[in-house]
């Protein structure tokens, strides 16, 4: 699967904002299908910070990958 299923992470958009505000996020995983609005920030600040965007195809693979039973718009691989 993904480096998000083991290594250490935040899950959802509000977590995810938090850990790039803190500069601790290695890479940010969004679901393809999660509505722009609620990833866009997310996506934005990565890119200014040069994080790598990994896009997984669902919300529902990317809960899955995350081992969490609510689907998931975006979830972040934080450093070691």
């Amino acid at each position: 699967m993904h480096n998000i299923t083991n290594g250490p992470k935040v899950i959802g958009t509000k977590q995810t904002l938090r850990a790039l505000n803190k500069g601790i996020v290695e890479t940010i995983y969004v679901a393809k299908d999660a509505q722009k609005q609620i990833t866009l920030r997310a996506q934005e600040l990565a890119q200014s910070q040069d994080v790598p965007i990994v896009f997984i195809d669902s919300m529902e693979e990317l809960a899955k990958a995350c081992h969490v039973e609510v689907k998931t718009a975006t979830a972040a691989l934080i450093k070691n």
